[in-house]
């Protein structure tokens, strides 16, 4: 009896870690797949209007930066979620 709930919490801790790896995973897949589309959409903008392409490459460096710090914080959780 002892000996199956040792091992079901072990079975249980390993998951967790697994699912939190996935996670740091998925969430830098979707803050790539995230950027990807802001510069697209960045040089789409400058091509239409290349009077004011200057505008909208700040505008999508802010926004790139945005994306990556809410990944990087979605990482941190993940990575906190392995170690504790």
């Amino acid at each position: 009896m002892l000996m199956t709930m040792i091992l079901q919490a072990a079975a249980g801790a390993a998951i967790g870690k697994f699912g939190a790896a996935i996670g740091a995973g998925v969430a830098a897949i979707a803050a790539a797949f995230g950027i990807g589309k802001i510069g697209k959409a960045a040089l789409e903008a400058g091509a239409r209007q290349p009077e004011y392409t200057s505008k909208y490459q700040m505008t999508a460096i802010i926004i790139a930066a945005l994306v990556e710090g809410a990944c990087l914080f979605a990482i941190v959780v993940c990575l906190l979620g392995i170690i504790g």
